[in-house]
């Protein structure tokens, strides 16, 4: 069975205040786009012409089984154990017994992009993998496991616009249709490590609420709608403050700087001519 993994945006993300745990209580709206990965689960195949990434074991005492990831797209660096596609089979198998698999993974979703691919991987295998072999977990259950996976890894079970809170993990959904705008995103090759990005900001509760900003036309967005890691981020790479300030000047309703970075997306009321200004980038616009 196959499944397309997809991107999320941050409208509007404000780090509330710091937790006794090292974590960090957060405002946001996360709204699903459709930039895609492909994800696909097959019984083990004795042969095959591709190269598996890595095999490995579940670790599962219950069920030790094998399987095998084969990955293409975007190469993903690290240990291949520590893909959160491998972490959410790996969970699953603690509880339920799986078959031997073979995993392909198409990676379109840049890493380092504060787009959530990695967390939407996640949350795909899990459904993935209820859907193909009858586990029976409901909706809410597969939220309680992917809250194991990483913060926002629930969001992308709902995978509909949220207002989120906590550490992105309390879930509240809002209607917000932003399908009338033409949706560019940018990504320069900047890797911006989410750990440095918390520790360079003063947690502070928001000037205006957020969920009464996104029920305002997007035209209204730009002077109250803020992303609180822009400051820090952009002073330390002033490329990501320059892909901002272009898709305004060609003509965006609203532009911010997607979670903690490195990509900046761009609302327009018709489809941009961005070819020439952002060639040498990581690009994508829904409107192709």
């Amino acid at each position: 069975m196959i499944c397309f993994p997809n991107a999320k945006i941050n409208l509007g993300l404000h780090v509330v205040s710091r937790r006794t745990d090292g974590y960090h209580n957060l405002e946001t709206v996360f709204y699903p786009v459709g930039l895609k990965d492909a994800l696909e689960i097959i019984p083990a195949q004795e042969e095959t012409t591709d190269i598996p990434e890595f095999t490995g074991s579940t670790g599962s005492t219950a069920s030790p089984r094998q399987y095998r990831l084969f990955q293409s797209g975007i190469p993903i660096e690290g240990n291949p154990e520590n893909n959160l596609a491998i972490k959410a089979l790996k969970l699953i198998a603690t509880e339920k017994k799986l078959p031997e698999i073979d995993i392909h993974l198409l990676k379109k979703i840049p890493a380092g992009a504060g787009l959530g691919g990695g967390s939407s991987v996640a949350d795909f295998m899990l459904k993935l993998l209820n859907e193909t072999f009858a586990l029976g977990y409901s909706k809410k259950e597969l939220i309680l496991r992917a809250a194991r996976l990483g913060a926002d890894c629930p969001f992308f079970i709902l995978n509909r616009p949220v207002f989120a809170t906590g550490t992105g993990d309390e879930l509240e959904p809002i209607e917000l249709d932003l399908d009338n705008y033409s949706l560019l995103i940018v990504k320069p090759d900047i890797m911006v490590s989410t750990k440095e990005a918390y520790a360079m900001i003063t947690p502070r509760k928001p000037d205006f609420p957020l969920k009464e900003i996104v029920r305002k036309p997007p035209e209204t967005w730009r002077e109250l709608l803020k992303n609180d890691f822009e400051t820090p981020v952009f002073k330390k790479f002033p490329k990501i403050c320059r892909i901002r300030q272009s898709l305004y000047e060609m003509g965006a309703v609203y532009a911010s700087m997607s979670g903690s970075g490195s990509s900046v997306f761009g609302l327009f009321e018709k489809k941009p001519d961005w070819q020439e200004t952002f060639d040498e980038y990581f690009v994508w616009c829904d409107k192709e």
